[in-house]
């Protein structure tokens, strides 16, 4: 069948064809079709969507990234057939019905997946599949190495090459910054390709973008780190693993983050950057991904089962997850209070110590201090001010201000102090609402968005007192941001009677009680 084209402004992969010819052709939403350009014969195969207003009879709606492969013109003539479906979407099913797939069929998944041959309810049919059929380590092997060799890599002719990463969960958690810079200056390279939030506040790479560019090509991240020592930029950017993106997308409206596919995600990371030794960071707490410690150890294993499979010597922290790491949460706020540690501040001690531990871990991995030894070289790195050094380097490489300092970084400038209705103690703080009221603020997209912790876990306060103080870059944000609060109240503030809890029946005297007898 002939059609002619009709270019939709769609940032996204697939065809739009009326319902009628959708019928003479005999395809269903969801099917494929291979659409031939006329003028140079190049073919592409695309899933298909059907309307019976938007696209007239004899026209076929070409999406924008479809077309940029096809190249053709309004008005032009393609031709038009029906297209088999990918043998992926087989191995797809088999993954439904709990039987385990081999190397060579979870590669031609993840291939299907980086060449956009598998539509998003496709993809995430994998997704859910490998959620409720876990994948073995096995499986989990295969699918790492699949991300790798479907995607650049980093080639570095000296070593160790170190690297690290969190799983996530706790707010706050910016130790990226202080971990980095330390790792560096010790002189080794540490190519750090980050995310940013998914449902979080503030991703490592969010967080970086108040001080520099962040999205650049692999060529460029090791270039980069071979001058600088170090780099902390997005990983969408860098065709590094470019499975994983589409896959975390089609995870994200279920709030899943599936064990198996978490695993492959983060080691084929490190994999494509030449990391030979790797820090994990893996936080633990009632609201953290990781609940209990046992499970922690379990998860801890497999990643050190992945990375001896893959020549990397791993080692794994389990964290402290209840309460947020340092006070800030939110790009703007995170970044000051890094830098002010870097350079020189001595609070908040959270995040001190765990990004010393987290970099002593990496420092002993690679050689430069022995066994118990490394959070000490880590905090004299840090002390020194050799960290900041490093870190203002960082930033330069990536085109940013090096001058930058701490003061200087801008918060949103709407803001509400939340205070102490009550005297009391800061019994608890939920980590998920916190997060939940910095996003409504408008964390990440609007960087000065967030909230100052003010009163942690332990605290006492007087009624009036500051609990944590909320900004945002916008009015309406700001007072969106205060009734979530309310709502939620994720600081909870109690004196020492908690309750009190009435004898509601009749009191008598113990001589009526009795009957006067004593």
């Amino acid at each position: 069948m002939k059609l002619a084209v009709r270019l939709v402004d769609i940032a996204a992969r697939g065809v739009l064809l009326h319902q009628q010819d959708a019928k003479t052709l005999g395809v269903f939403p969801g099917d494929r079709v291979e659409i031939t350009n006329l003028s140079t014969g190049f073919s592409i195969a695309d899933y298909v969507e059907t309307t019976s207003t938007l696209i007239k009879q004899g026209k076929l709606g070409i999406y924008h990234q479809s077309n940029e492969q096809l190249q053709v013109k309004d008005g032009e003539s393609v031709e038009v057939r029906v297209s088999d479906r990918p043998v992926s979407l087989d191995y797809i099913r088999k993954k439904m019905e709990g039987e385990r797939l081999s190397r060579e069929e979870i590669k031609m998944i993840v291939t299907d997946i980086v060449h956009d041959n598998l539509s998003p309810s496709e993809i995430t049919a994998f997704v859910i599949s490998s959620y409720i059929n876990n994948l073995d380590i096995d499986e989990i092997e295969s699918l790492t190495r699949s991300m790798v060799e479907t995607g650049d890599r980093l080639e570095f002719h000296t070593g160790p090459i170190v690297d690290k990463h969190s799983i996530g969960g706790v707010p706050g958690n910016k130790i990226t910054f202080l971990v980095v810079p330390i790792i560096a200056a010790a002189g080794l390279l540490i190519p750090k390709t980050s995310s940013r939030a998914i449902t979080g506040a503030g991703g490592s790479a969010d967080l970086m973008e108040v001080l520099a560019p962040v999205e650049f090509s692999a060529a460029e991240v090791q270039q980069m780190t071979q001058k600088a020592g170090g780099v902390i930029v997005w990983g969408g950017a860098t065709n590094i693993a470019p499975a994983d993106d589409k896959i975390i997308i089609q995870e994200y409206p279920f709030k899943i983050d599936q064990v198996g596919q978490m695993i492959a995600s983060v080691m084929a990371k490190k994999f494509a950057v030449g990391a030979d030794v790797v820090a994990i960071d893996i936080p633990v707490g009632k609201n953290c991904k990781v609940h209990s410690i046992p499970e922690g150890r379990k998860l801890a294993q497999s990643f050190i089962e992945i990375g001896d499979r893959l020549g990397m010597r791993v080692e794994c922290a389990l964290t402290y997850g209840d309460a947020p790491v340092g006070r800030a949460i939110g790009p703007a706020l995170e970044v000051k209070e890094a830098l002010a540690i870097l350079e020189g501040s001595e609070s908040p001690n959270s995040l001190i110590e765990k990004s010393t531990e987290i970099a002593g871990i990496a420092l002993e991995l690679a050689g430069k201090a022995n066994r118990g030894e490394g959070s000490a070289l880590a905090l004299d790195l840090l002390k020194s001010g050799k960290a900041l050094k490093k870190m203002k380097d960082i930033i330069a490489i990536q085109g940013g201000n090096p001058e930058i300092t701490s003061d200087l970084v801008k918060l949103g400038e709407y803001f509400h102090i939340v205070k102490a209705e009550h005297d009391g103690y800061v019994v608890d703080l939920n980590n998920k609402s916190l997060i939940t009221i910095a996003r409504v603020a408008g964390a990440p997209n609007d960087h000065g968005a967030g909230l100052y912790i003010h009163a942690k876990p332990g605290t006492r306060l007087k009624r009036g007192d500051p609990i944590f103080t909320l900004y945002a870059e916008r009015k309406w944000r700001l007072e969106k941001a205060l009734e979530t609060a309310r709502t939620l109240r994720p600081v909870i503030v109690e004196g020492m009677l908690m309750d009190r809890v009435p004898n509601q029946r009749e009191w008598l005297p113990s001589k009526q009680r009795n009957n006067g007898v004593e």
